[in-house]
């Protein structure tokens, strides 16, 4: 089945760059698409970013777009998630997500991983 860990998290400056790292260790012959999702506290978790098997759709929140760019190398199982021009609104968990096909709606992801931090200090 689909394992999902996520990596990368960190606490960097207003301005910054992190790339956040997304790996199915599971044993699968389905191909997902993968989608990024960030919850910060007392709010709801809100949709990031997605990207379909094949890289050829993606999307992208009205908050992040520009900024956020997804990407995946699926000779190696894992989705990247390039964070740049990082603002303290950016600030949450950062949750990556498996669903069969490149969508924004938050109930088609079936696999979840544990979710990273990622800090911005202003």
């Amino acid at each position: 089945q689909v394992q999902l860990v996520e990596s990368g998290g960190g606490l960097v400056q207003a301005g910054g760059s992190l790339r956040l790292s997304c790996a199915d260790s599971g044993r699968t012959f389905r191909h997902y698409a993968m989608g990024w999702f960030r919850q910060a506290p007392e709010k709801e978790r809100e949709f990031v970013a997605t990207i379909s098997w094949s890289g050829g759709v993606t999307y992208y929140g009205d908050s992040v777009k520009g900024r956020f760019t997804s990407s995946r190398d699926n000779a190696k199982n894992t989705v990247y998630l390039q964070m740049n021009s990082l603002k303290p609104e950016d600030t949450a968990v950062y949750y990556c997500a498996a669903a069969l096909l490149a969508t924004r709606s938050i109930s088609e992801y079936d696999y979840w991983g544990q979710g990273t931090q990622v800090t911005v200090s202003s």
